[in-house]
């Protein structure tokens, strides 16, 4: 049943962020690097590094700095940020939504693309056309979104300036917004010259993002259609005289969709996790910009902070598939 499948995989959520929090904890303690030395100014008595030592809890053994920590989660309490002196909570919960806007939009439009260049390519199956996707798909795919990123700053951002550059939201913009959400907060109450606005300054990040992600879903979206299209149900489509676009949308894609859904799921996941890169290019600020500059810090509970917001991402988004999967497979939801 269905709330079994839940259940076992909220238990095998909580091993695994127990499991990533042991990891992140250790690696962040034996990289080189002292933490200290990037809080404290120029010409800092020793005193005064062991005062910081102590007031942060890194004087204290390693295992007993865990059981703190673990602690603290537990209350809600992830600890405060070494280089920003807020809370880390406050800091991720704050920068969660852009990400999210982003990841989300780069998704819709790997989506769009994906799905429209596997139908394209199923119609022109066995003509130039079909080869032709086949070898742009090759060329998308093997280009990382970082590489996409820098193409589209230098040819939409410097020699034809079109579109912003840098940043979420221009700062001279006063938003009367009640959440974070820019962009579904906006859309939602009508503001639609803002939603424009914030997605002049999303579409390159998100188009970035999008195209490798469209290119696999492309691939994997044309196999199952062409795999669907030598099913007895389109056979029997073509004998009642439906047209080769409506077998395709309407026939095949019913069961071509399920494992292009889950490939997205996972696909998706690594998404979120690529903003990184993308977000410091576009100086967007989301948790992957953040992350970075946490790490250059040296900002232990920023970054432990983190590595968990994103693995609790990453556990939900895979969940959600999961459980639309079996949703949309009979076979699954029956077994």
């Amino acid at each position: 049943m269905w709330y079994r499948i839940l259940l076992n995989r909220l238990i095998l959520a909580a091993v695994t962020l127990l499991g990533v929090a042991v990891v992140v904890f250790v690696l962040v303690r034996v990289v080189p690097g002292d933490p200290i030395a990037m809080m404290i100014a120029p010409g800092a008595s020793e005193a005064d590094i062991q005062d910081l030592r102590v007031r942060y809890g890194l004087d204290l053994p390693i295992v007993q700095q865990f059981t703190v920590w673990i602690k603290g989660i537990l209350a809600g309490d992830f600890g405060k940020s070494f280089s920003l002196r807020q809370g880390v909570v406050g800091l991720v919960v704050g920068r969660v939504p852009a990400t999210l806007e982003l990841a989300g939009l780069a998704l819709a439009i790997a989506m769009g693309l994906g799905v429209g260049i596997a139908v394209v390519a199923t119609l022109a199956r066995g003509r130039w056309l079909e080869t032709l996707i086949d070898n742009v798909n090759g060329l998308v795919l093997a280009v990382p979104d970082f590489i996409w990123a820098l193409v589209f700053v230098l040819v939409l951002g410097v020699l034809w300036p079109v579109l912003p550059i840098s940043g979420r939201v221009d700062p001279r913009l006063d938003l009367d917004l009640a959440s974070n959400f820019y962009l579904a907060e906006a859309f939602f109450t009508g503001q639609f010259k803002l939603v424009g606005h914030l997605l002049t300054h999303m579409i390159m990040p998100a188009v970035a993002l999008a195209l490798p992600l469209a290119a696999i879903i492309a691939r994997v979206m044309k196999g199952a259609l062409q795999e669907a299209m030598l099913q007895d149900y389109v056979v029997l489509a073509r004998i009642k005289g439906f047209s080769r676009l409506r077998i395709v949308l309407q026939e095949a894609m019913r069961n071509a969709v399920v494992p292009v859904l889950s490939l997205t799921g996972v696909q998706f996941t690594f998404l979120v996790g690529g903003t990184v890169i993308v977000e410091r290019i576009f100086s967007y600020p989301g948790i992957g910009n953040m992350a970075i500059d946490a790490v250059i810090n040296r900002d232990l509970p920023l970054i432990q902070g983190l590595v968990l917001a994103f693995a609790i991402m990453f556990i939900l988004i895979n969940l959600a598939v999961d459980l639309i999967t079996i949703v949309l497979n009979p076979r699954l939801r029956h077994g």
